[in-house]
């Protein structure tokens, strides 16, 4: 079974204007939110081999989050700042996983959830979780189907 889990970043701070956007931490509710994800995603019973990051600090301080509650390594790659839905299913399927995480940003979070779930994720709100799961081996044949099932969770 191939599982991709998909985690837009944290509510970040916009508080510092000075800031290149590559460098925006997460703000309070980033920072409470995360956490409380991470969980209710290991609550679940998902367990990922692995996690990819964007290298953006916003999405590496969720990924941490994630990384934590799982024990595991994050992995980053700068190919995930601002990447496209293809560059994020392609970051997946790279990881070598049947289950990763994978942690970006929008517009290409929501469009490639949008397409995963043939319409029925129309936005991925800042810490939304969303999970697909195909009933197949290899990451070629997955990404050429529909999944077999997926969910999305919000942090409100």
């Amino acid at each position: 079974m191939i599982s991709l889990v998909l985690v837009r970043h944290a509510k970040s701070d916009w508080g510092d204007a000075s800031l290149d956007d590559h460098d925006r931490p997460l703000n309070e509710r980033g920072r409470r939110d995360a956490p409380v994800m991470a969980a209710r995603l290991a609550a679940t019973g998902f367990r990922p081999e692995a996690i990819v990051s964007s290298t953006a600090l916003r999405a590496r301080s969720t990924a941490g989050a994630f990384g934590a509650e799982f024990d595991a390594e994050v992995s980053l790659d700068p190919e995930l700042y601002g990447a496209s839905p293809r560059t994020l299913l392609a970051a997946a399927a790279a990881s070598g996983a049947s289950s990763v995480i994978v942690v970006a940003h929008d517009p290409g979070m929501t469009v490639l959830a949008d397409r995963l779930s043939d319409g029925g994720i129309a936005h991925m709100p800042t810490c939304a979780v969303a999970t697909f799961t195909w009933n197949e081996q290899d990451w070629d044949v997955a990404s050429a189907l529909e999944p077999d099932a997926w969910t999305i969770d919000t942090p409100r």
